[in-house]
Order: structure tokens, then C-alpha cells, then sequence
């Protein structure tokens, strides 16, 4: 007879295939099947499996400030905050003032435009990108994140000048079905530009570069300037 609940070793009868357990002290012995009598050996006890600790690794699993390697790193989000709220609506009513101020001084023209554009372009890169990234993935920061607007930035403002230059040579109208002909292609550049340069997937991509176009849309709105076909 076959003793049993000590350290227990799975065994299944052939004869009648009942599951039981069985002392580990049975391991490769014969006994025969408490249901049917029928000759059992029992198999050998599976060899026991140690995890061990981190610290087990010594040195080898510790960086050289003594930190295990083994530790999760954890992710650093950005939090969107009061302070950092107040910033980009201050900054947001301080670049409409300037342009509503300089329309009314005439100041604005395709040689000051086009700079003003460019020093701009970044900052809504950035503000955009904020908004639009994936908070599950580790998120651009520093000088790198403004490399990345400026490259990001620089193109939006050239892009955006081929879009007014159709305007002056008469391809884009005051007409809303222009709009929808030529705008869509802008759109998709755009969204592989935010695609190469912030990792942002096509739709975000294109949302990113349609946060750029709205905002100096309404910042010409503001300045008083023409349009291109005016």
C-alpha cells in the first residue's frame, strides 16, 4: 500500500486512471492502486526549483553605485500642472498681443513674418507634442526634445510658406472647395513630418501639424494680415 499527503508526488493509475499523491519517499518504488489494486511505480520526485534573490548576484547584478540592476525602472511622466498651465496661457495672450499690436503698426510683412514664424514654430511643436504623445512611452525631454521641435518647427514653417505661395500664384482661393483639394496633402506631410521627428503615430502626427496651422491661421487673423490671393 501506497502512504500518502507527506511531500506529494502526482501519480495516475494506468489500470483504472485515478490521480492521486503520493510521500516522495515512494519515488521509483511499486505499490499497488488504492481503487483497483493494480501495480503502480511510482515515478521519480521532480528535482526542486531555488528563484533566488537579487542580492544572490552580488556585484554581478548591481550597477556601481550599488543599485540592483534587476529593479524595475521607473517611468518619469509629465503632469500637466497649474504653474505650467499659467505659463502657456500667458505666453498664449502675450504672442496674440504682439501680433495684434505690430498689425496695427504695419510692422508685419514676408520679411518680418517669416522670422517671427520661424522662432514660433517650436514653441508650438513642443506645446502640441505635450498634448499628443503617448503617455504609455517614455517621453522626449531636454535639449533633445527641442532639437527635435526646432528640425520639427523649421519644416512646419516651410511647409506652411508653400501653402501661402498657392495662394499668390492664384491655386488657392477664398473658395472652400480649394481648401479642401489642397489642404488634405499638407496635412498628411505634416503628419509624417510629427512622425519622424516626436515618434507620434500618422493621426496624432497630423493632428499635431493641424494644432500648428490653426494657430497662425489665427494669429494672421489677429495680426490683420491679407491672405495670399487678397
Amino acid at each position: 500500500m501506497l502512504g500518502f499527503l507527506t511531500m506529494p508526488i502526482p501519480v495516475i493509475c494506468p489500470g483504472c486512471k485515478k490521480s492521486f499523491r503520493v510521500s516522495e519517499k515512494f519515488a521509483g518504488r511499486k505499490g499497488n492502486c488504492p481503487n483497483c489494486k493494480h501495480e503502480i511505480t511510482v515515478p521519480a520526485a521532480a528535482p526542486e526549483i531555488k528563484v533566488h534573490a537579487p542580492e544572490a548576484f552580488g556585484s554581478g547584478g548591481k550597477t556601481t553605485t550599488g543599485e540592483l540592476i534587476t529593479k524595475p525602472i521607473a517611468r518619469r511622466t509629465v503632469q500637466w500642472n497649474p504653474v505650467l498651465a499659467t505659463v502657456v496661457v500667458g505666453a498664449s495672450m502675450l504672442i496674440l498681443l504682439i501680433a495684434f499690436v505690430g498689425g496695427k503698426a504695419g510692422i508685419w510683412s514676408r520679411w518680418t513674418i517669416a522670422p517671427a514664424l520661424l522662432l514660433l514654430s517650436p514653441v508650438l511643436a513642443v506645446a502640441a507634442y505635450a498634448v499628443l504623445r503617448d503617455d504609455e512611452t517614455e517621453p522626449h525631454r531636454g535639449k533633445f526634445l527641442w532639437y527635435r521641435a526646432l528640425i520639427c518647427g523649421a519644416a512646419y514653417a516651410f511647409l506652411w510658406g508653400g501653402f501661402e505661395y498657392l495662394g499668390a500664384y492664384g491655386l488657392l482661393t477664398g473658395e472652400l472647395w480649394t481648401w479642401l483639394i489642397i489642404l488634405p496633402p499638407f496635412v498628411a506631410v505634416g503628419g509624417l513630418l510629427a512622425l519622424a521627428t516626436f515618434d507620434l503615430d500618422f493621426g496624432n502626427g497630423s493632428l499635431h501639424f493641424g494644432f500648428f496651422a490653426l494657430v497662425t491661421i489665427l494669429l494672421r487673423v489677429t495680426a490683420g494680415i491679407a491672405w495670399p490671393w487678397q
